[in-house]
């Protein structure tokens, strides 16, 4: 995921910060240090078990990442 834009990654995080309530840098923290914690704990069971299974396929995060779709859901949260 080196790929990722740090303004991008930002955006990203700033959006889900807002959505569950969690410290951007808090999730930031998190997301160096390859946890996820709370995001996780915000999420269904079977939503945080689909999100662990992607997390630990970055080729499939990377092929996500990059669809129209995950791109304008990226514009639509981070207001661009």
């Amino acid at each position: 995921m080196s790929n990722i834009d740090p303004k991008q990654l930002g955006g990203l995080l700033s959006a889900i910060s807002k959505k569950i309530g969690v410290p951007q840098e808090q999730l930031k923290s998190e997301f160096e240090q390859g946890k996820f914690d709370s995001a996780l704990s915000a999420m269904s069971p079977s939503d945080a078990a689909k999100f662990r299974q992607a997390v630990n396929n970055p080729q499939l995060v990377e092929k996500l990442m990059s669809t129209p779709q995950a791109k304008a859901l990226y514009k639509k949260l981070s207001g661009n």
